[in-house]
């Protein structure tokens, strides 16, 4: 049924057709795009799920571009994380790798039109941008810190564009930081201007990039479904004013 669900999403985009949906849209953009890139045309109805896609162009949607691609990296970013930074035990990323990459729900889930892998994408990137800027913390402000800590707010806004069930991620990172902010303030050695600095830079990266990048998400989301569809009902006439083929399109609205 998700597939269902999320490539008729994919399909709204490629049409340019406005709808209402709970979860948040760089998933789904990012599953239009896929669709799009590998020469799907949008006609699919996805009416219910089984039925056969025939003669449309449905690879592109479905792993070949985007689900299996992501879920590939999985096992990479998994690999890293534990093994660079975590365990320091080659025998132990390995293991960790190897039960990932031959999960049956993990290859389940990258064979389908899903949002779930490329959430767990965001998801893991969060998580080893997050250690691989801890690992920095002896030469902060230096090029790789800023690097590490910009991608961790980057995955950020990922994770939370993807589902709402992001913000779990965006939690372990706050409290992370928060114990990072509180060692770094009894630290006696450690000037408060300087303190100042570090609690700057992480609200620009960790609070300022995720929200400005999420924003733009949404105006991306609003500037590319221009045209009535049915989730139109759920929005202001002022709104519906905008949409072309509404009943209200460039009627003038009073506030």
């Amino acid at each position: 049924w998700d597939e269902t669900h999320f490539g008729k999403m994919g399909s709204y985009y490629i049409n340019r057709t406005f709808f209402f949906d709970v979860h948040p849209p760089l998933g789904k953009m990012l599953i239009g795009l896929a669709g799009y890139l590998s020469g799907y045309d949008g006609t699919f109805p996805f009416q219910k799920p089984g039925d056969r896609y025939e003669q449309h162009n449905y690879i592109g949607m479905r792993g070949v571009r985007l689900c299996r691609l992501v879920s590939s990296w999985l096992a990479f970013l998994c690999l890293s994380v534990q093994m660079l930074e975590l365990s320091k035990s080659l025998p132990a990323a390995l293991l960790t790798a190897f039960v990932l990459i031959f999960d049956t729900g993990c290859i389940t889930l990258s064979q389908y039109i899903l949002l779930d892998p490329i959430l767990m994408f965001f998801l893991m990137g969060a998580v080893l941008s997050m250690v691989k800027c801890n690992s920095c913390a002896d030469r902060p402000f230096s090029a790789s810190w800023w690097f590490w800590l910009s991608l961790t707010g980057v995955s950020l806004a990922g994770a939370m564009g993807v589902k709402f069930v992001g913000l779990f991620v965006v939690l372990l990172v706050g409290l992370n930081t928060i114990y990072d902010l509180w060692d770094l303030l009894g630290n006696l050695s450690l000037s408060l201007v300087m303190f100042g600095k570090h609690l700057l830079a992480r609200v620009l990266c960790l609070i300022v990039l995720p929200l400005a990048l999420y924003t733009a998400m949404f105006a991306v989301h609003f500037a590319v479904l221009n045209r009535s569809g049915p989730g139109d009902g759920f929005f202001s006439s002022a709104f519906q004013s905008q949409l072309i083929g509404n009943n209200l399109h460039n009627v003038s609205v009073p506030e």
